[in-house]
C-alpha cells in the first residue's frame, strides 16, 4: 500500500452511494428530538404534541419531495423494510388475483431476496435479463406478462452501475393491465427528480442514509387506493401499516433530508455530475483503455463504475485505501473472484468485472478531492499493472 504526505489526512470519500454524512441542516433539525422532545408521538398529553407535529411536518416535507400526499407516505426502518413491505405486501394482498411477479436481474438484494422466498410459498416469479448498459427492455417485461401477473418490481436506479430504468412506461403498460408496479427509488432522491406522478408507479421505496438522513429510517409510498398487508401489527401507527413507536429522531431528519434535496435538486445534480465527469476524464486521460459500465447517458449524475481489465479490485482498494475510500464490483475469496450480479447480468467478462470499481461522488466531493483521487487510482494502476 502506498504510503505518503496525503495518507496523513482522511481518505477521499467516494462511495456515496453505500450512505451518505448527515446534512448540517439535518443534524439542526433532529437536535431538539435528541436533547428535549422526548415524548411519544402516541400521547394525548403535553410531551406528545410536538413529536406528534414534527412526523406530520416530516411526513409533508418527503411528500412534497415525491409529489404525493402526505397520507400516501409510510415511514418505515430503512429501504430494505420498504422493499420487503412493498413486495412481500402486495404479493399477499393480490394472492387471490394470481401468483406472478416480475423483477430484474440486477435488483438490489433486498428485492431479489424477497423475490426468493415468496417463491418457496407458491409464487411464480420472472427475472428479465438487461442489456450490456443495463438497460431491461420495455417489450421484455410485457412479454413476460400472464393472467396470472399481480406485480412488477424494477429499481429506478442501480446502484451499482447507476443506470436508470424506464419506469414511466413499464407502469403505464403495469396500470393499463391492473398490476401493481412498485420501483427501488433507494439511489435517486436528491441526484434525479422522482415524481411519482410522472413515474405513474404505486408503490416506491426511499432510503434516508442515501439522501443525507441518518440510517435506520426510509419511507414508502403507497398509491391512495392501492392496498397491501401491513408489514408489523400492532397498535396502529402508520396508518395501521408498520405498527411500533416511531422512530421520531430519524424521521425528523428524513423529513429535513426530503426539503433540502427538493430545494437544492438541481444545483446538487449539477456539481454531482461535475464531480463524476472530472474524476472519470481525470482517469482515462491516465488509462485510456479503462471500460464504463452502465449507460453512458441514462444513469445518475453521481456514479461512475470503471473496469480495469486484468486487475483484481481487491487490490486497487488495498493500495488506494489511505487516499480513496470507494467500492468494488466484485468480491475476492480463497475460491477465486465472485463477480457482482449486476456485472454478470450485463455480461462484462471477467477479466474485467474483477478489476471493477464503484465510484460515488455527493454534494461534499470537492474538486481538489477529486484531483487526490485521480493520482491515487491512476498511480495505484501503474504499479499493479508493473507488478504483473
Amino acid at each position: 500500500m502506498r504510503m505518503g504526505m496525503e495518507s496523513m489526512t482522511s481518505p477521499v470519500y467516494l462511495d456515496y452511494n453505500a450512505t451518505t454524512p448527515l446534512d448540517p441542516e439535518v443534524i439542526g433539525a433532529m437536535r431538539s428530538f435528541i436533547e428535549a422532545d422526548f415524548g411519544n408521538p402516541s400521547s394525548t398529553h403535553f410531551y406528545g404534541i410536538v413529536p406528534r407535529r414534527a412526523l406530520e411536518r416530516a411526513r409533508e416535507q418527503t411528500a412534497a419531495l415525491l409529489n404525493c400526499s402526505p397520507s400516501e407516505i409510510v415511514f418505515t426502518g430503512c429501504a430494505t423494510e420498504s422493499n420487503n413491505h412493498a413486495v412481500k405486501g402486495a404479493a399477499s394482498a393480490m394472492r387471490d388475483k394470481g401468483n406472478h411477479i416480475i423483477t430484474t436481474s440486477i435488483e438490489h438484494p433486498a428485492v431479489l431476496e424477497v423475490c426468493a422466498w415468496l417463491e418457496k410459498s407458491g409464487f411464480d416469479v420472472t427475472y428479465l435479463p438487461v442489456d450490456g448498459d443495463g438497460l431491461v427492455d420495455v417489450r421484455s417485461v410485457e412479454r413476460a406478462v400472464t393472467d396470472r401477473t399481480v406485480l412488477i418490481t424494477v429499481m429506478h436506479a442501480n446502484n451499482e452501475v447507476g443506470t436508470i430504468q424506464p419506469i414511466e412506461e413499464i407502469a403505464a403498460m403495469a396500470r393499463s393491465r391492473g398490476i401493481l408496479m412498485h420501483t427501488d427509488a433507494a439511489q435517486s432522491p436528491g441526484k434525479v427528480p422522482v415524481d411519482v406522478r410522472t413515474l405513474g408507479v404505486d408503490l416506491l421505496t426511499v432510503a434516508g442514509h442515501k439522501l443525507y438522513a441518518p440510517k435506520g429510517v426510509g419511507a414508502l409510498y403507497i398509491r391512495e387506493g392501492v392496498r397491501i398487508d401491513p408489514f408489523m401489527n400492532g397498535a396502529g401507527q402508520e396508518r395501521g401499516q408498520r405498527a411500533g413507536t416511531e422512530n421520531v429522531i430519524g424521521i425528523v431528519g428524513l423529513g429535513m433530508a426530503c426539503e433540502v434535496a427538493a430545494r437544492d435538486l438541481r444545483t446538487a445534480g449539477e456539481h454531482l455530475r461535475k464531480m463524476r465527469d472530472l474524476l472519470h476524464e481525470g482517469i482515462v486521460r491516465e488509462i485510456p483503455d479503462a471500460r464504463l459500465n452502465g449507460h453512458p447517458l441514462k444513469r445518475l449524475p453521481n456514479t461512475l463504475s470503471l473496469s480495469f481489465r486484468g486487475l483484481d479490485a481487491g487490490r486497487i482498494l488495498e493500495e488506494i485505501g489511505l487516499d480513496v475510500a470507494a467500492s468494488a464490483g466484485a468480491a475476492c475469496h480463497s475460491e477465486g473472484v465472485e463477480i457482482s450480479h449486476v456485472l454478470a447480468a450485463m455480461a462484462v467478462p471477467e477479466e474485467w468485472a474483477s478489476g471493477t470499481l464503484r465510484l460515488s461522488t455527493g454534494r461534499m466531493t470537492a474538486e481538489e478531492e477529486i484531483r487526490r483521487a485521480v493520482r491515487a487510482i491512476t498511480d495505484a494502476f501503474r504499479t499493479l499493472r508493473a507488478g504483473k
